[in-house]
């Protein structure tokens, strides 16, 4: 029963996360936060923030490690496919049908709908990531962690990889 859920949770954002790794994120945190409970989402941004340090696919890299925690190897796997495959298959079909009505104002308008919306999702994502930061670590660390961040991602272009696993080292040696 455990592989059928682990599919499930990752099926179904595969499906609906329109917009790759970036969009499913918040709907992998609702599966497998909210509804299957296996994560707190101090676990979840902890997880997500070490899948962004490393190559490759957020969303492959999410289920992996997701489906691993919870079945083992084979749970990895079923996870990994469960993502894959729908994106797969949708995409061959979407992009058929996108490719024949190109053109079209629906179309046109449709898309430029869904960048706000993938927007928003990621915005209520990082707020709640906020939050959670503020209770356990406290509004001065919060603070520093983002000034820290910003500065060195915007300001002196350090690739985001090495910002994470700075701030993960500054957790382990003064929040931890």
């Amino acid at each position: 029963m455990i592989y059928w859920k682990i599919f499930l949770a990752f099926f179904i954002p595969g499906i609906v996360g329109y917009g790759g790794g970036p969009a499913s994120i918040p709907l992998v945190e609702n599966e497998v936060v909210d509804r299957y409970h296996w994560m707190s989402v101090s676990d979840f941004s902890e997880m997500l923030a070490m899948a962004n340090a490393l190559p490759g696919p957020i969303a492959t890299k999410m289920a992996g490690y997701i489906g691993y925690q919870q079945g083992g190897i084979l749970g990895s796997m079923v996870g990994v496919f469960a993502t894959v495959a729908p994106s797969l298959l949708l995409m061959i079909v979407l992009l058929s049908i996108l490719n024949k009505f190109k053109d079209s104002p629906r179309v046109k308008k449709m898309t430029a709908l869904i960048r706000p919306t993938i927007a928003v999702l990621l915005g209520i994502m990082a707020f709640s990531f906020f939050h959670t930061s503020y209770q356990d670590a406290g509004i001065w660390q919060t603070i520093f962690l983002i000034a820290a961040s910003f500065l060195l991602l915007e300001k002196w272009k350090v690739h985001p990889a090495f910002v994470i696993m700075g701030a993960l080292a500054y957790g382990a040696v003064f929040l931890g």
